[in-house]
């Protein structure tokens, strides 16, 4: 069993809690930026061990009936064909893929607003394929000097132009496929006109990270800025709560730069700043859930290691820059980790020395470490998931899980028919295998059984893994990592 260290269920409750809290300080209508991942936060599960990837989002379901989501996207990053790094999708079809993900889990979208909007042909192709597909659109424009002119932004000329988003519930969750999406300028937008109209409403702000009641070089904290190192976010003592309260919190320092800025708009719009400091703004309750403080830090300092090896292989590929690596090295001098804290990789880069091929090694949940080699038939991943598999079953490490005569036709179709010139077996190949392997050999059936136990395990490999590799270790809710380095020395891999 994995170690816990959040308790899941108090967030639940104390999340939506607190929300209902704010959404009552402003008399009943409250719209709340939603910044990172409302679906598959699993950034916040590897390093808070116990939440779940879906918590936000359950949590707003606890909301249902108050709860609307208006989703936005910039005109510009549709114009640009900008695509989210971890589904491979544009913007645009986030969008519609969120829709259906929130309303699939009975939540209500009631519109989506397209930002920076100023007659982008792509952006017109998208509204007239929302308004197509039932979804209501509204615009919101440019608005010069911002956010710095806020004279302007605060007229019939700024905030004026922009289309009112007509909403029907408390609660207006304001989301986006990803930053920059001009989720905070929307929320704004709405404050002014239903300032116009008479109607009090307030804004708040979402963000799970960093923790702002935990301290600036707490390991949670530090594994927040590993995992945004090339946004050149830098988590800071937040010096507005610092001054009004005398209390030392942690915010991030593009939410402290703006704040002066938030201030002034705030009380053009409604006359007063209904906040001291963007921790104010924030409603955050993450810190408070925090049950085992040691098994947090432990996991977050495997994070930071993992966030490094991804940044050195990035930099192998040409996708990240020398001065990202800088950063997480100074990172991991800070948080105390080197790759000793994962012992995976000691066992790996050894087995690597001793055959003189690729390895890999996992650490189970019992602390156990399982080794893998390349061999003739298997590559390294695929290996090591059986080896990890007959750990778990408490089966023979020398038994064959898969006949030679059941593996050898696969490599030969791959060679002889396909055109592959490798013919080892992936991981996803060799769990085909396996479970026909099971229809006749109740061994092969108990190692399948075992699959579910990986889940949270971390594996480590001594070079870069094929994309169907690392895509089938994170379906089965392992964490992965790998040296900068690849198995054969070519111009173009895939």
């Amino acid at each position: 069993m994995s170690k816990i260290g959040f308790d899941n269920q108090k967030y639940l409750e104390t999340q939506s809690t607190r929300i209902r809290e704010r959404i009552g300080q402003f008399g009943g209508k409250l719209y709340l930026e939603f910044g990172g991942k409302l679906f598959d936060d699993y950034h916040a599960s590897r390093v808070l061990p116990g939440f779940a990837p879906d918590s936000k989002v359950r949590m707003l379901q606890q909301l249902r009936d108050d709860v609307e989501i208006v989703i936005a996207i910039c005109a510009g990053d549709i114009e640009k064909n900008k695509v989210r790094g971890d589904l491979g999708i544009p913007y645009e079809e986030d969008v519609l893929r969120l829709i259906d993900e929130f309303r699939g889990m009975d939540l209500y979208v009631g519109s989506v607003v397209v930002t920076q909007y100023s007659g982008q042909s792509a952006a017109n192709a998208f509204l007239k394929r929302l308004e197509a597909l039932g979804v209501r659109s509204f615009r919101h424009y440019p608005i010069d000097g911002y956010p710095h002119n806020v004279d302007l932004i605060v007229s019939e000329e700024g905030y004026g132009r922009n289309d009112y988003i007509e909403t029907s519930r408390p609660l207006v969750v304001v989301t986006a496929p990803g930053p920059g999406s001009g989720k905070m300028a929307a929320c704004l937008s709405q404050l002014y006109h239903e300032n116009k109209r008479g109607r009090l409403a307030g804004y708040a702000k979402f963000e799970t990270f960093p923790v702002w009641n935990l301290p600036i070089d707490h390991p949670v904290n530090l594994a927040y800025e590993a995992a945004t190192a090339d946004l050149s976010d830098v988590n800071m003592i937040d010096p507005f709560h610092l001054a009004a309260y005398g209390e030392t919190t942690v915010n991030y320092n593009r939410d402290v730069e703006v704040f002066p800025i938030l201030r002034t708009i705030f009380e053009s719009i409604l006359g007063r700043c209904p906040y001291q400091s963007p921790t104010d703004m924030g409603v955050n309750m993450v810190g408070n859930c925090i049950v085992d403080d040691g098994v947090c830090r432990e996991a977050s300092h495997l994070e930071i290691l993992r966030r490094y090896y991804a940044a050195l292989t990035g930099r192998l590929r040409g996708t990240v820059d020398r001065e990202v690596v800088y950063k997480l090295e100074l990172l991991m001098k800070r948080a105390g980790v080197t790759p000793a804290v994962f012992p995976a990789v000691a066992a790996a880069l050894e087995l690597e020395e001793r055959t003189g091929a690729p390895a890999g090694a996992l650490v189970l949940s019992d602390g156990r470490v399982i080794t893998g080699k390349t061999s003739d038939l298997l590559g390294t991943s695929a290996a090591l998931l059986l080896n990890a598999l007959k750990a778990l079953g408490g089966i023979d490490q020398e038994l064959d899980l898969i006949a030679t005569q059941v593996i050898e036709p696969i490599c030969r179709l791959k060679t002889q028919s396909l055109g592959n010139k490798n013919p080892r077996l992936h991981s996803d190949e060799v769990l085909i295998a396996l479970c026909v392997s099971a229809l006749t050999n109740p061994i092969a059936g108990l190692a399948q059984r075992q699959l579910p136990k990986l889940k949270g395990c971390g594996a480590h490999f001594t070079v870069v893994l094929s994309d169907v590799d690392e895509k089938l270790y994170r379906r089965l809710g392992m964490h992965v990592s790998y040296e900068a380095k690849y198995e054969r020395q070519r111009l173009y891999y895939k």
